[in-house]
Order: structure tokens, then sequence, then C-alpha cells
């Protein structure tokens, strides 16, 4: 495949292509952000206390965390409605952006950002260039925006007791998306008890008409993509209330006082190593087994490697049970691929999918292979082809637009 590819893995963006090995992007709005906190963090150290001090404050209840650097996450990327273009989220505990990257000029430009509302999952029109996201609420809701094409602000299309996520554009002319759904439980005291079943739903803009294409209330169908002839691809995975049974309750009960002292030991145990550099325990060094098993939460969802993989070289994150549908504009459904965390549609008719360990391709005429290895691999898109991307571009130089604040 000569397309490039940019995914997001182990929380940083790369890029790949030409069969070459993975190049990392480093975002200069994030690197800024994390170089103007440590300066703020230098010129009001004497305030903190600095070495003179007999304890520093560092090591003082409640004082840590004032003085680490600012923490960036990158939350999503997608591909741009320009050739060799993507366009990536940032995220600090004060900042959220949405910056665009053009790969074959190595620039970066932001083009949206804001300290109050916290976006994720977005999608570029193909040939509108508007923005769709999900935009997360205090009480524990998303519901779907959409920032229009040389606009500056971000208006809110879904409403509701809902989580409305991972939208993504109808390529056609008209505005409309499809976008996965979950209500949402609460108890009598107004807290979440838990979501229902992610269904897949389909939005007219323009009308606001609404109308559910695929639910089941055995699973979750997640991060709908809909191609232009109207088949619809999405992943299924079995659906979990978490509410359990009354023998899940009682197992708690009785497991309780074994789980506490577990706990109360690995908080001891913690300290041992921080203080002595010792644990409380005895490890064998040779031959013991590594416990070190890769996670990451995806949609909610703590995700583990596959215990029975890990000697594969390439352990997939979640089970056969994900898979991969690909269902006709009759209905009827037919599995591409299974053990898959996240997958994308290319231009050529290719489609990309990831177990989270590799990357792997399906070419339409049913030919796969397995492209690259990674860890964590969250999520991964093919750009629009071009020509001229640089094969070692590492970094990107951003540009300033006007009436943005880096925070």
């Amino acid at each position: 495949m000569n397309t490039p590819l940019v995914y997001l893995a182990n929380g940083q963006l790369r890029m790949w292509q030409d069969s070459g090995k993975p190049q990392t992007i480093e975002s200069r709005f994030g690197t800024d952000l994390v170089n103007k906190s440590l300066k703020e963090q230098q010129r009001h150290a004497w305030k903190q206390g600095g070495e003179g001090k007999l304890i520093p404050s560092s090591a003082l209840w409640g004082k840590g965390d004032s003085e680490k650097p600012v923490q960036v996450a990158l939350t999503s990327v997608c591909r741009g409605a320009e050739p060799a273009e993507f366009l990536y989220t940032l995220r600090t505990e004060h900042v959220c952006a949405i910056l665009s990257v053009n790969a074959a000029k190595a620039e970066e430009q932001r083009i949206w950002n804001n300290n109050i509302k916290r976006i994720d999952h977005l999608d570029v029109h193909p040939t509108l260039g508007h923005v769709a996201c999900s935009v997360e609420q205090k009480g524990g809701t998303a519901n779907i925006g959409i920032r229009l094409a040389g606009d500056s602000g971000l208006a809110e299309v879904t409403e509701g007791d809902s989580v409305d996520t991972a939208p993504s554009w109808i390529p056609r002319d008209q505005m409309a998306l499809i976008f996965q759904s979950a209500g949402v439980g609460r108890n009598k005291d107004g807290f979440i008890g838990g979501l229902g079943p992610f269904a897949i739903q389909q939005l007219e803009i323009e009308n606001g008409e609404m109308t559910t294409l695929v639910e089941d209330s055995k699973f979750d169908l997640l991060t709908p993509r809909m191609t232009a002839d109207g088949t619809l691809y999405y992943i299924k995975r079995p659906y979990k209330d978490g509410r359990g049974t009354p023998l899940d309750a009682l197992k708690d009960v009785i497991l309780f006082p074994f789980r506490l002292a577990h706990a109360i030991f690995g908080y001891l145990n913690i300290f041992s190593m921080l203080y002595s550099g010792k644990q409380l325990k005895t490890v064998k060094q040779h031959g013991a087994k590594n416990l070190d098993i890769p996670q990451m939460i995806v949609w909610g969802n703590l995700i583990k490697a596959q215990q029975g993989e890990e000697d594969s070289g390439q352990p997939s994150l979640v089970p056969k049970s994900w898979q991969l549908i690909r269902r006709s504009t009759t209905g009827e459904e037919a599995v591409v691929a299974t053990s898959v965390l996240c997958y994308d549609l290319a231009a050529d008719g290719t489609i990309l999918h990831s177990n989270g360990s590799a990357i792997y391709a399906l070419s339409p005429n049913g030919t796969a292979s397995e492209l690259v290895r990674d860890k964590l691999v969250q999520q991964v898109i093919a750009l629009r082809p071009t020509q001229g991307i640089p094969s070692n571009s590492t970094s990107i130089t951003a540009s300033n637009p006007a009436g943005n604040d880096a925070g």
C-alpha cells in the first residue's frame, strides 16, 4: 500500500509509508504548552521552596501535582479535506485544541482552541470541509458538534441524556452524518448508573431529521463509516451493561476483605519502593514471566492485551468478538475482520484495521497483509493520495492563526 498512514499509538502521532519505519510526529503546539508551563514554574520556584529547604515541597502531601509540567494528551486524529492533510485533537487540563497538519509541507496550524469545551472524535467532510466532533458535557453525556469551514464557532447539533460520539460524514454534498449513540441510565439520585448499547444513528443537518440505522440490544455498534454507495461499516462487540447479577454482588461481599488487604499491601509496597528501593515481596528475576500487560481505555472500557496471544509477538488488545462488519443497503451483513479495535476506509478501497498491536490492510481484491507493528494503536487513518511527503518528517512547524490563543 503506497498511501501514507497516520495513526495514534501509545499517546503519540505516527506516520508510516512505503514499507519503512514509522516516524513520530511532534506537535509544536503541545511542546510550546509544556515549555510555557516549565517557564512559569521556574519563574515562581522561589514561592514553592527550592533546594535549600530541608524537605522539598514536592514531597509534601498535596504539593506534587501543582509542580508538575502540563500534561499533554493527543486524543483523536482524522484525515483532512486536502491531500496529505490530517487533523488531530490535543488536550490538557485547561485547554482543548484542534490542529491541522500538512504532511507534505511539514506544517502545523492551530484552527480552534477553547478552555471550556472538551472535544474528541474528529471527522472532516470530504468536499465541504466541515469538521464534526463529539463534545463532552459536565453531566457525563456527549453531543455531536459541528464547526463549519471558515467559521470560528462550534455548534452542537444533538442533545439529550445520551452519549453521542464518533461522528462520520456521509460522502455526499448534502450535510448528513452518522454516529454512535448510547442512552444514559441514572439512579434515583441522578447519578449515571451505566450506558445502554451503542446504536448507529443518522442525522440530516439541514432539517434535523434523526434515523436509527442499526441497533442491537446484545451488542455495541461502534465507529460507523458509510461509503458513497451506501455501504455501512462498523465495529460490533458484545454489550455489557455493568449492572451484574445477585451472584456477582454476593461474590463482591465475600471477596471484599481479601481485596482490601491486597490494596493496602500494594499501597505500602509502593512506599517501600519509593523510599528504600526495595519491594515488600520477593520477586524472582530469572525465568519470571513478564507481567507488563499493554492496556488503554477505549470507549470507556479498559482494554488489556489478550493473555492467550501474548507469545505471538503481536498480542491483540481486544478479543475476536470485536468484529468489523460490512452492511449492504439491503441489510445483509458480513464479517470483514475479527479482533478489530479501530479501522479506516482508504480512497482506493483498501480497508485498514488494527487489533491494537499491528495495522493490517485488506485490499479490494481480498488480499490481506500486515503493514506495521506498534504498541497501543488506538486509531488509524489513510491520508488522501499526494506526492512529495518527506519520508523522514518527524517534526512540524507551527503557524499562528488569527484569533486563537495558546492558553
